[in-house]
């Protein structure tokens, strides 16, 4: 290979010549789907690329680790079609190389493993004899992957083969072996594929799993044999698929048996299930993270949107009483608060150290972490219910001994109740009641989303308040019969019912991982309950009236 090898490995550029390359090349593994696939080195090297190069669905797993003003390209331009592989792997060769000599740090990103890609190593070919540096970062492979995420696992005598370019003596040598078998092929020629083993000399009674969308909310996997695996796919609806080629991995040989005891994916309680969650988007990320651990979608939609109060004057007072000695506490009731409060200490050029000698009271964990985030670590937390009345249960009383203010600063919404100010008086405090910030009604969601809202496109949405259930009817619609309604708390299910929704879930306690669990459990309760009849396990939205019954891929 031309040139000198820099520490990571990567082919440095030649010694001599009048146009040294100044550019490099990353050819690097998205793994089979999963974003949380990707290595820590991926990871690194997509921080610092000038252009990524991919095929579309790769884009969307790479690009979030990337800066926000990086270039996007597909191998083919739109609106071109490329045949072949050979074509494919050109054309992107040829992108790939134009834009490293011009001095960019291009990521080639590919699906599962650039070592399993005869593609992207004729692309690597390329790039070398060019004289283009480049490196090598390893992903999962899709072959080792997607067995892993469908409770397959691989060990002892394996093999491996891609059907679509295998040639028949290929199949003669896999079909006299008892190797466990693992085949890159298409749902739709995976039945062609079995009759090539059965032919080749396998039993057809030998088990096998197909696996589609691997590692993703989408992943469905077949067990069945490789005589019965065509009538299967059929009798589930399976195919015919409206879609091209849907890729697939099939697992022959007994390995297969032990699915049922260690599927762990497919079975997790919300897998695939579409969950809407209305609220700002900084707030729902602990809930959206929650929910993804459970095997959900969430779609964030805001319901609520933050605005400056009208007439800032009584913050700008309270800050500066903060600042001369004026509180003995300050109280936030939500991350919001934090945010206007932190807003108005910056606008003066002031930071956490102004919060010295005040002690400093939290809502609850969530608005805590974004506290200690502004490098404040709040004095006191609710050590039961996360709410006002649970910090008030916590609050000490007024004693002027031992406290030399009595006044309480309470930076709050515009609509927020007076359970605190009133708790906090019958303690012996003066509080300074302060509009931080305002609440308005978020604009309305796309139309798809509104659709998906009210056609039952999605499988649960989740209730934070009463005023998302308000907000998000007023916005987008009344939730379809059929999508699960959680809601956290009873004045949220009794403005849930007030708009004639039928409240499925409510969390045990006022907080919202509380409410993704309790959602949880309404899923695990669902699916054993269809397991128990015999029942196929589908999601919510599968069952309402017209929907298509033929599964998603």
């Amino acid at each position: 290979m031309p040139g000198t090898a820099d520490r990571t490995g990567a082919a440095g550029p030649p010694k001599s010549g009048p146009t040294a390359v100044t550019g490099h090349v990353t050819f690097l593994g998205a793994g089979p789907g999963d974003p949380g696939l990707l290595t820590l080195r991926a990871v690194e090297a997509l921080a610092r690329a000038d252009l990524l190069v991919g095929d579309a669905l790769v884009l969307d797993v790479v690009r979030t680790h990337a800066r926000a003003d990086v270039g996007t390209a597909q191998p083919a331009a739109d609106g071109e079609v490329l045949d072949s592989a050979a074509e494919r792997s050109a054309a992107a060769a040829q992108l790939v190389m134009a834009s490293a000599r011009t001095g960019k740090r291009v990521v080639r990103a590919v699906t599962g493993d650039p070592g399993f890609d005869s593609g992207a190593a004729a692309e690597m070919l390329a790039c070398a004899q060019a004289g283009i540096p480049f490196e090598v970062v390893p992903g999962v492979a899709a072959a080792l992957g997607v067995p892993a995420y469908a409770g397959v696992p691989l060990s002892g005598n394996v093999r491996f083969l891609d059907a679509t370019s295998a040639a028949e003596n290929c199949w003669s040598e896999v079909g006299l072996s008892d190797a466990t078998l693992v085949v890159s092929t298409t749902l739709q020629t995976v039945a062609a594929a079995a009759a090539e083993l059965v032919g080749a000399g396998r039993k057809p009674d030998t088990l096998l799993t197909v696996t589609v969308a691997g590692t993703t909310t989408r992943q469905r996997t077949w067990t069945a044999t490789l005589g019965t695996i065509a009538a299967e796919l059929k009798a589930t609806k399976a195919l015919p698929t409206p879609e091209g080629p849907i890729a697939a991995i099939a697992v022959v040989g007994e390995r297969t048996a032990h699915r049922q005891h260690l599927s762990w994916f497919e079975t997790k309680p919300l897998f695939g299930w579409r969950v809407l969650v209305p609220r700002t988007k900084e707030q729902a990320a602990s809930l959206s993270d929650q929910l993804r651990s459970y095997g959900a979608v969430p779609h964030e939609v805001p319901t609520i949107a933050v605005e400056p109060p009208r007439t800032p004057q009584q913050m700008e007072r309270a800050v500066k009483g903060l600042v001369t000695g004026r509180y003995e506490w300050i109280a936030f009731t939500s991350v919001n608060a934090v945010k206007a409060v932190r807003e108005k200490f910056e606008e003066y050029g002031l930071d956490a150290r102004a919060f010295a000698g005040i002690k400093v009271a939290s809502v609850g964990e969530q608005t805590a972490r974004a506290l200690i985030e502004f490098g404040v670590k709040p004095d006191l937390v609710p050590s039961g219910e996360q709410s006002a009345a649970g910090l008030l249960e916590d609050w000490p009383p007024y004693d002027p001994v031992f406290d030399p203010i009595d006044r309480v600063f309470l930076p709050r919404a515009d609509i927020a109740t007076e359970t605190l100010v009133a708790g906090l008086v019958e303690l012996g405090w003066e509080v300074d009641d302060v509009t931080a910030y305002r609440t308005v009604r978020a604009s309305p969601p796309p139309a798809d989303t509104r659709e998906a809202i009210k056609g039952g496109g999605f499988d649960a949405v989740l209730f934070t308040s009463s005023s998302t259930v308000r907000n998000l009817v007023g916005i987008a619609g009344k939730p379809h019969n059929v999508t699960v309604i959680a809601c956290i708390g009873p004045a949220t299910a009794k403005t849930a019912e007030e708009h004639g929704l039928r409240v499925d879930v409510m969390a045990p306690e006022p907080s919202v991982l509380a409410l993704a669990q309790a959602l949880a459990d309404f899923g695990t309760a669902r699916r054993e309950a269809a397991e128990e009849a015999g029942d196929t396990v589908t999601r919510p939205s599968e069952r309402r009236p017209g929907a298509r019954r033929r599964t998603r891929v």
